[in-house]
Protein backbone atom coordinates (compact mmCIF):
# COMPACT_ATOMS: atom_id res chain seq x y z
CA UNK A 1 0.00 0.00 0.00
CA UNK A 2 1.22 3.36 -1.50
CA UNK A 3 1.23 5.92 1.43
CA UNK A 4 2.03 9.80 0.32
CA UNK A 5 3.01 12.57 2.55
CA UNK A 6 2.63 16.19 1.65
CA UNK A 7 5.37 18.85 2.94
CA UNK A 8 6.25 22.28 2.93
CA UNK A 9 5.58 25.74 3.99
CA UNK A 10 1.63 26.75 4.67
CA UNK A 11 2.47 30.78 3.88
CA UNK A 12 4.07 31.74 0.97
CA UNK A 13 4.29 35.47 -0.59
CA UNK A 14 3.31 37.40 -3.60
CA UNK A 15 6.18 36.79 -5.98
CA UNK A 16 7.67 33.50 -4.36
CA UNK A 17 7.93 30.56 -5.37
CA UNK A 18 6.18 27.56 -4.07
CA UNK A 19 7.85 24.28 -2.64
CA UNK A 20 6.41 21.32 -1.72
CA UNK A 21 7.58 17.70 -1.58
CA UNK A 22 5.69 14.18 -1.61
CA UNK A 23 7.08 11.20 0.90
CA UNK A 24 6.93 8.09 -0.28
CA UNK A 25 6.76 4.77 1.66
CA UNK A 26 4.81 1.54 0.79
CA UNK A 27 6.00 2.06 -2.74
CA UNK A 28 9.04 3.42 -4.66
CA UNK A 29 8.95 6.35 -7.15
CA UNK A 30 10.69 4.58 -9.61
CA UNK A 31 8.49 1.75 -9.49
CA UNK A 32 7.49 1.10 -12.92
CA UNK A 33 4.56 2.21 -14.74
CA UNK A 34 3.11 4.58 -11.79
CA UNK A 35 2.63 7.96 -12.44
CA UNK A 36 3.76 10.67 -10.06
CA UNK A 37 1.22 14.00 -9.23
CA UNK A 38 0.58 17.02 -8.10
CA UNK A 39 -3.21 18.60 -8.45
CA UNK A 40 -4.49 21.51 -6.23
CA UNK A 41 -8.14 22.51 -5.24
CA UNK A 42 -8.39 26.25 -4.77
CA UNK A 43 -11.48 27.43 -2.47
CA UNK A 44 -14.69 26.56 -3.56
CA UNK A 45 -13.41 25.23 -6.93
CA UNK A 46 -12.40 21.91 -8.08
CA UNK A 47 -9.58 19.72 -8.54
CA UNK A 48 -6.66 20.94 -10.75
CA UNK A 49 -4.12 18.50 -12.52
CA UNK A 50 -0.77 20.49 -11.84
CA UNK A 51 1.64 17.71 -13.71
CA UNK A 52 3.23 14.69 -12.86
CA UNK A 53 6.20 12.91 -13.21
CA UNK A 54 7.30 9.42 -14.34
CA UNK A 55 8.83 6.51 -12.86
CA UNK A 56 11.30 6.85 -15.25
CA UNK A 57 11.48 10.89 -14.95
CA UNK A 58 9.76 11.90 -17.81
CA UNK A 59 7.27 15.48 -16.85
CA UNK A 60 4.47 16.80 -18.18
CA UNK A 61 2.89 19.86 -17.25
CA UNK A 62 -0.70 21.36 -17.47
CA UNK A 63 0.03 24.12 -20.39
CA UNK A 64 -1.70 26.60 -17.89
CA UNK A 65 0.79 26.15 -15.28
CA UNK A 66 4.11 25.06 -17.65
CA UNK A 67 5.68 28.28 -17.45
CA UNK A 68 5.87 28.25 -13.68
CA UNK A 69 6.09 24.72 -12.56
CA UNK A 70 8.99 22.60 -12.04
CA UNK A 71 8.51 19.09 -10.46
CA UNK A 72 11.85 16.93 -9.63
CA UNK A 73 12.38 13.44 -7.91
CA UNK A 74 15.09 12.48 -4.99
CA UNK A 75 14.98 8.60 -5.59
CA UNK A 76 17.72 8.51 -2.61
CA UNK A 77 14.86 9.68 -0.31
CA UNK A 78 12.28 8.11 -2.30
CA UNK A 79 10.27 11.53 -2.84
CA UNK A 80 9.34 13.70 -5.40
CA UNK A 81 8.62 17.89 -5.17
CA UNK A 82 6.93 21.06 -6.67
CA UNK A 83 8.02 24.01 -7.23
CA UNK A 84 5.77 27.00 -8.17
CA UNK A 85 7.18 30.51 -8.87
CA UNK A 86 5.94 33.98 -9.04
CA UNK A 87 3.04 32.50 -7.14
CA UNK A 88 0.07 34.95 -6.24
CA UNK A 89 -3.11 34.85 -4.22
CA UNK A 90 -4.80 32.75 -7.21
CA UNK A 91 -2.24 30.27 -6.31
CA UNK A 92 -3.67 29.45 -2.47
CA UNK A 93 -5.21 25.71 -2.53
CA UNK A 94 -4.92 22.58 -0.61
CA UNK A 95 -2.24 20.89 -2.62
CA UNK A 96 -2.22 16.86 -2.88
CA UNK A 97 0.13 14.38 -4.08
CA UNK A 98 -0.92 11.15 -6.25
CA UNK A 99 0.46 8.10 -7.22
CA UNK A 100 -1.47 5.96 -9.87
CA UNK A 101 -0.39 2.81 -11.76
CA UNK A 102 -1.24 3.61 -15.57
CA UNK A 103 -1.91 0.44 -16.36
CA UNK A 104 -3.95 -0.23 -13.36
CA UNK A 105 -5.81 2.97 -12.42
CA UNK A 106 -7.71 1.10 -9.57
CA UNK A 107 -3.98 1.37 -7.35
CA UNK A 108 -4.54 5.21 -7.39
CA UNK A 109 -3.39 7.04 -4.24
CA UNK A 110 -3.19 10.01 -2.57
CA UNK A 111 -1.85 11.98 0.51
CA UNK A 112 -4.19 14.09 2.69
CA UNK A 113 -3.32 17.20 1.08
CA UNK A 114 -1.63 20.53 2.50
CA UNK A 115 -2.92 23.86 2.80
CA UNK A 116 -1.29 26.58 0.91
CA UNK A 117 -2.06 30.10 1.38
CA UNK A 118 -0.23 33.13 -0.79
CA UNK A 119 -0.52 36.37 1.21
CA UNK A 120 2.04 39.27 2.37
Amino acid sequence: QVQLQESGPGLVKPSQTLSLTCTVSGGSVTTAYYAWSWVRQPPGKGLEWMGVISYDGKTYYSPSLKSRSSISRDTSKNQFSLQLSSVTPEDTAVYYCNAVNVFRPQDDYWGQGTQVTVSS
